[in-house]
């Protein structure tokens, strides 16, 4: 039935065409030209102007078949556009069946789906009027009126994003969005399959047309399809959701997630109803939806149009938020990693999102979480965290560079240096802004690297990547000619140090490399790689392997992993390359310049990347440690510039330390010295060329300054008042070549002057004496008798009583800066006393020139700085010259004969580390540290950082805890032994000698907190049996000073069995019989008389009975008494410049009448040959790790057959289980036996 026609006023224009286009016989060329007329004409009809009954032949015809199913394109081109114009020109009736409307529909989209392209093609101009025509018209909305036109929609749709895909003209486009949307508003149901068309294309990439077509529709149509669009989600999320198990089910969810998230940037009003549906999502218990959701809703809120959708969906929000405390740690992380966008582009919740959201998450309790909140920070672009993020929310990122995991260190870390190096233009160019938000950063930084070994390796990372880094850009990895700027480099790291404290100075100057023996241990293993010659080696096979094998052990424990370390060093030298030994020597070579450092480490490292990959992670910590990337001689001009400004102190700061530790530095820039020093008007710069010159001369003759001009000059400053300069003039005397002639007439000069000197000239003439009585001892005794006697009579023996004036008459320390004078000459002259004695120690008269010295410092130790009990001196003078004194015999007790003589003062000396004064206290521990590393005190000086447990500021107690770990960790076995735990007897006697000793059980209870604190920092199961022997063994002698004393060693010795019991028992150690043989020191301890007495004291119980009921209740709890194992504490906030008063320690000193009585000293044998300092090279040997048997200087004369014996005792007497008090008594006694007369042998043999 033909559709119903139009009504209304007939047109008064007819179409003039009349030919026929259907018929047998007509050719193609033929039609053509009439469907192009009638075309022609079509187009030309008005709408309103048309009598349609003149179209009516035409419009039957243009439906034959014979025209629809026409092989020629062109034919077909031009039907097509005739029968839109019929369809424009009756509409808005249409004079076709529903069949035929069909037939012409779908001829339609064939037309163009085959044949619209590019405006070359050919027939485009008819394609284009067909498309334009459907979108004017909109006659196309006529196909959802017919019979099954949703399959029809599906293919118009399908076809339409189909050809848009083309890349055809923006016009058509538009074309096809007017008939899409055409199409969706008329439909009475869309369907399904053309929804998921549209939706497919939000897939596809942004910039595709079909996306852009996508869009566009679903913007017009936004209204309509919003319930179509949540249904269709639904469905998905409905439909895979039964089968939570399958991970393809989830993939689908996943995908559909994508999609809304793409929906949200092109066309947000169609998710009116879906956002609450994710809301929804955010509540249910399937982790898995519930992450999706999640992701999703974040990365949405996170992109720019998050604000609004914020403002539109608040509770969606509010929920979304909540997922921070969600139980499920994955979505905890999905919620922070979203946290980025936030904070860029929600101006509005910055504050919520960075305090509720990631200052909370930053103490999540999984570590991806923690982590993830300080990547996001790295993320940011300065001007955002400058804005928007506080300092305490950095400072908070700072303090997860602590964390316990090493993940979130590194984040935290990275987080932290990036912001830093990103700040660094806008701090350099003093912006009061960048200066208050990022300049702390770096110092938190370097706290962290010094706060343990886990997080050194992350810290140290980020300071070479980002706070100090090499000038290493992308032209000098590519380029040979590389081109660095030495001088920003240093103002870089002059700049960073401005704002550090200082201990963030120090950690600087620890992490340059420049503090530490050379060669270096890292010079030393490439040494080794050259002679190992990748194992094809010719002489001294096992020799060098094992050289080899212990340089790499020593280097790998500073490593995070030291067995990946350990391996990766043995491949390094496997691979034996000699281009990579010559670039790798390059930058350890403490002469190479900055340029040549960045060329040859860049070099280096793509040499192993593209050789040995797996090493390149090893080998970069390896170069960052041993070469001097953060100061080396190219800074050398920069900074000498920069105290010619007076600009920097901290440039006065690293040349000293250069002076001190690495003088080799200045070898290019003696002449730069020397004329430094030559400005005479610049103190500061004079005093750092000074100590540079000297510095240089004394490590190399061949630099020595000898010329008459810079001598003369130099020889003023050795006679003017500052006595730094003077110091460091002297040490130039005397390395030049006259030094002899020069020495002697500066000496005499000052003998001349000395007494009537003014106090700053007397302090600087004493510290060029000081020098003199060292490194020209020749010169300084020609005047020795004068010099001595002056120093001893008018400047040490004068009594310095206290200035009635002064208001703070408590105080007992004085700082460096606010030292008189006066006091400063009696310290130096103290030094000049004990120069002389090293300068004299390998001569016959060492002992007659130091007696007299030793005495002295003895007689400042007794009486707390002064040289008689009564002396009524300044407090501040007494501390400074009791601490002078302490340190001076440290220094003398390196010489083999003079440790021997001050080891009758031992007790008084070790003590001196719980001297009331915090200074004391701390400074003695400062100036011993160096010394026992370096191996250069007898091991007995190890005992006493152990003497530190009751000191009253933690920071003292670490400092020795920190120094034993690090001691013990990185030496052998066999070290360990003879340097920590062989002394264990010491500290029992140091402890029965100690002034605060009692035998009352209160006191006995503070005594236990020393043993139990060398414990927990030596013991171990692998030597708790070594410590039980020696402890048991201390009953077996006696002392070597008086009975009483003797008696005090006893009860230490049973108070250090129970201790070292409970202790096994808490840690499940075997407490078994030690099988080797131990000497003891006959210094201190001394054979029993007889075999009677020896059985008397094994009998006799010497610890109060309280006491015993308190180890017995300590053993019952299963806990080590005494101290705990120290916590590691936070780093200290910087302090004011003028340090708050430190607690006095609680001990008092015995002095004078108050001090026991001590008895005749066995005197046959005061050696101590096990415990000798080594020479220079048998400290290297020390240092090798190579395993070796036990010594023989630690036996005794019992054999395996009585250790086993004594096991078998300890075993019948647990068996026969006696009461707690009688069964302790009897172990001693009959586990003990055999030892004391092993002992009496052995030290009566020593006696004869």
């Amino acid at each position: 039935m033909v559709a119903q026609t139009r009504a209304g006023n007939s047109a008064p224009k007819r179409l003039a065409f009349n030919e026929k286009i259907v018929g047998k016989g007509l050719a193609t060329d033929a039609l053509l030209k009439k469907l192009k007329a009638l075309h022609t004409e079509l187009a030309e009809l008005d709408q309103e102007l048309v009598d349609v009954n003149s179209l009516s032949t035409v419009r039957t015809q243009l439906v034959n078949t014979s025209i629809l199913l026409h092989k020629d394109r062109g034919i077909k081109a031009y039907a097509a556009c005739c029968l839109a114009d019929i369809l424009r020109l009756y509409a808005p009736d249409a004079p076709y069946t529903h069949t035929e409307l069909r037939d012409i529909f779908q001829f339609f989209f064939r037309q163009l789906a085959t044949g619209l392209r590019g405006a070359e093609a050919s027939y485009y101009n008819e394609y284009f009027h067909l498309l334009e025509s459907l979108s004017t018209v909109k006659s196309v909305v006529l196909v959802c009126d017919l019979p099954h036109a949703e399959e029809l929609m599906v293919d118009i749709f399908r076809d339409f994003f189909g050809l848009v895909r083309r890349d055809l003209a923006k016009k058509i486009e538009i074309f096809i969005a007017d008939i899409l949307v055409a199409l969706i508003d008329e439909c009475q149901a869309l369907p399904s399959e053309v929804l998921e068309t549209i939706m497919a294309q939000f897939m596809a990439n942004d910039t595709q047309p079909a996306y852009r077509l996508a869009v566009q529709v679903c913007n017009a149509t936004a209204d309509k399809l919003q319930r179509h669009v949540c249904q269709y989600f639904t469905d998905i999320i409905v439909a895979h959701s039964h089968e939570s198990d399958s991970e393809s089910n989830f993939e689908e969810i996943r995908k559909a997630h994508e999609l809304v998230k793409q929906l949200s940037r092109s066309c947000p009003s169609l998710l009116h109803s879906v956002i609450p549906q994710l809301e929804e999502e955010l509540r249910v218990e399937e982790v898995q939806v519930r992450l999706i959701a999640t992701q999703a809703l974040g990365e949405m809120f996170s992109e720019k149009g998050g604000a609004e959708l914020v403002k539109k969906y608040p509770t969606t929000w509010n929920v979304w938020l909540m997922r921070k405390n969600d139980k499920t740690a994955a979505v905890r992380l999905k919620l922070v990693e979203s946290a980025k966008g936030l904070l860029v582009n929600l101006h509005d919740h910055r504050e919520t999102v960075d305090v509720e959201l990631m200052r909370l998450k930053l103490l999540d309790p999984d570590e991806k979480v923690r982590a993830a909140v300080c990547k996001v920070y790295s993320q940011l672009d300065y001007e955002t965290v400058l804005h928007y993020v506080s300092e305490d929310q950095l400072r908070s990122i700072a303090g997860r560079g602590m964390d316990k995991k090493n993940s979130v260190r590194v984040e935290a870390l990275n987080s932290l240096g990036k912001l830093y190096s990103t700040a660094y233009p806008e701090i350099e160019n003093n912006d009061p802004a960048a200066i208050r938000h990022f300049s702390w950063i770096p110092n938190e930084i370097l706290h962290i690297s010094n706060s343990t070994q886990e997080a050194r390796l992350a810290a140290e990372q980020v300071i070479a990547n980002f706070v100090f880094p090499l000038p290493s850009g992308s032209s000098a990895l590519t380029s040979k000619n590389v081109d660095v700027n030495e001088v920003a480099w240093t103002d870089r790291l002059l700049n960073t140090m401005g704002y550090l404290d200082d201990r963030g100075v120090n950690a600087v100057l620890l992490l340059s490399g420049i503090k530490g023996s050379r060669p270096s241990p890292y010079e030393l293993y490439l040494q080794s790689c050259v002679q190992h010659n990748g194992g094809v080696i010719d002489e001294d096979e096992d020799v060098i392997k094992q050289r080899l094998n212990n340089v790499i052990r020593h280097i790998s424990r500073q490593f995070g992993d030291p067995q990946k370390a350990a391996e990766d060093l043995h491949a390094f030298a496997r691979a034996n390359e000699n281009r990579s030994y010559k670039l790798l020597k390059t930058c350890l070579d403490t002469q190479t310049d900055l340029k040549g450092l960045v060329k040859a480490s860049n070099e280096f490292l793509r040499r192993i990347e593209s050789s040995s990959e797996s090493i390149l992670g090893t080998m970069t910590v390896f170069l960052r440690r041993g070469t001097l990337r953060i100061v080396n001689q190219s800074s050398i001009p920069s900074l000498v510039k920069r105290v010619q400004r007076a600009d920097s102190k901290h440039a006065q700061t690293l040349l000293m330390y250069i002076s001190k530790h690495c003088p080799a530095l200045y070898k290019p820039h003696t002449s730069e010295l020397t004329k430094a020093i030559a400005d005479e008007k610049n103190a500061r710069l004079v005093e750092v060329g000074m100590q540079a010159l000297a510095a240089v001369s004394q490590s190399d003759e061949a630099l020595a300054v000898n010329d008459k001009r810079t001598l003369e000059r130099v020889m003023r400053y050795v006679l003017g008042s500052n006595a730094r300069v003077a110091k460091f003039a002297a040490r130039i005397l005397v390395a030049s070549k006259e030094h002899d002639d020069l020495c002697a007439e500066a000496v005499e000069s000052i003998a001349r002057k000395l007494s009537t000197a003014e106090p700053d000239l007397l302090v600087a003439h004493t510290a060029v004496l000081a020098q003199f009585a060292r490194l020209a001892p020749d010169a300084f005794e020609r005047k020795s008798d004068v010099l001595m006697a002056f120093l001893v009579k008018k400047l040490l023996m004068v009594p310095s009583p206290a200035d009635p004036d002064e208001m703070d008459s408590d105080a007992d320390w004085v700082e460096d800066d606010d030292v008189q004078p006066r006091l400063r000459a009696r310290i130096l002259a103290l030094k000049v006393c004990r120069n002389r004695c090293l300068a004299h120690a390998s001569t016959d008269t060492a002992l007659e020139v130091a007696t007299p010295v030793l005495k002295m410092l003895s007689t400042l130790l007794d009486h707390a700085g002064s040289y008689s009990a009564d002396a009524m001196d300044d407090p501040k003078v007494k501390s400074r010259m009791r601490l002078q004194a302490a340190i001076s015999l440290l220094h003398l007790s390196v010489v083999d004969k003079f440790a021997t003589a001050i080891n009758t003062n031992f007790i008084s000396l070790a003590i001196t580390v719980q001297d009331p004064c915090y200074n004391v206290r701390m400074e003695f521990l400062m100036k011993l540290f160096p010394l026992l590393t370096a191996r250069k005190l007898p091991p007995r000086y190890n005992l006493i950082p152990f003497l530190t447990v009751h000191d009253p500021e933690a920071d003292v107690k670490s400092r020795a805890i920190s120094y034993v770990t690090h001691a013990s960790r990185n030496i052998s076995a066999t070290a360990k032994v003879d340097l920590f735990e062989i002394i264990f007897i010491r500290l029992l006697h140091l402890l029965a000698h100690h002034p605060d000793f009692s035998n009352a059980h209160e006191n006995l209870q503070e005594m236990a907190k020393y043993i139990d604190f060398y414990l927990d920092l030596i013991a171990s199961s692998d030597n708790v049996s070594l410590l039980y022997h020696l402890a048991m063994k201390a009953k077996t002698v006696r002392d070597g000073q008086s009975h009483t004393y003797s008696e005090n060693l006893y009860a230490m010795s049973e108070l250090t069995q129970e201790l070292i019991k409970a202790r096994a028992q808490a840690r499940s150690w075997s407490l078994q019989s030690y099988p080797g043989k131990v000497k003891l020191p006959s210094d201190i301890l001394r054979a029993l008389p007889n075999p009677e007495s020896a059985t008397k004291i094994l009998k006799t119980v010497y610890l109060p009975e309280e006491t015993s009921a308190w180890l017995l209740e300590s053993s019952k709890t299963q806990k080590p008494v005494g101290t705990s194992k120290e916590k590691r504490r936070e780093p200290r906030e910087p302090k004011d410049s003028k340090s708050p008063p430190k607690r006095k320690a609680s001990r008092h000193r015995a002095n004078g009448t108050t001090k026991r009585a001590k008895t005749a000293r066995w005197n046959s044998d005061q050696s101590e040959s096990e415990e000798e300092p080594s020479s220079d090279d048998s400290e290297q040997d020390d240092r090798e790790d190579t395993p070796t048997k036990p010594s023989s200087e630690h036996e005794d004369g019992s054999s395996g057959q009585e250790s086993d014996e004594e096991a078998n005792e300890k075993k019948g007497e647990q068996n026969r289980k006696p009461s707690r008090k009688a069964g302790t008594r009897a172990k001693v006694c009959w586990t003990s036996r055999y030892c004391a007369l092993s002992s009496l042998t052995l030290l009566s043999e020593e006696n004869q």
